[in-house]
Order: C-alpha cells, then structure tokens, then sequence
C-alpha cells in the first residue's frame, strides 16, 4: 500500500475515522531530512499492511500543522482511534520508526 496524501479535506476520514494505526508524516520539499525520511516511510507504507501511512505537506497544509503543533520537519505521529498516540521529530531509521508503531 502507498502513502495517502493528506489534506484537511481528507485527514479526519483518512486518520481520525481509520480503523487501523495510522502514521503520519509532517514533511516539505525544501526539508533535507524530509527527503532522507521519505524512502524509508515508503518502505514502511509498502510493508504494513496492518497501518496506514499518511504523509501532511506542512506549507500545503498550515492548519493541520498548527492543529498538531508542527513546531519541526519531519515530525512523525502515530495515530490511534483518533488519537496521537507518539510523536518524534527528526530524522529516524526504520527501526526506531517500527518501534513507535509497536505502542
């Protein structure tokens, strides 16, 4: 499965209402280690079948941004029933990223 690009039009039915984890990716373009991140989520996005993978372009999308207190890029958050269960900001490997998900 691949990443859901996320909007403020779609986030509360993609994340909020998903039955399922969800681990969203607040990035940009003009972010260096955003793009390190990026193939890494993908990877993710491609192997788990049991989440979801949403990414949140930041300056697309200032109100979520301010709605989950984007302070840094990229920040991840993993999302439960609605609910952030975990948050990390900066770059991460994909180890440290499958142990956030384990919560």
């Amino acid at each position: 499965m691949s990443e859901v690009i996320l909007s403020k039009d779609n986030f509360e039915e993609e994340v909020l209402k998903c039955d399922k984890k969800v681990l969203v990716d607040f990035w940009a373009k003009w972010c260096g280690p955003c793009q390190m991140l990026g193939p890494v989520i993908s990877q993710i996005a491609e192997e788990r079948e049991d989440i979801k993978v949403g990414k949140v372009n930041v300056d697309d999308n200032e109100e979520l941004s301010r709605m989950y207190g984007v302070m840094s890029i990229p920040m991840l958050a993993v999302f439960s029933n609605g609910e952030v269960i975990k948050t990390s900001v900066g770059y991460k490997s994909y180890e440290d990223i499958l142990e956030m998900l384990e919560v």
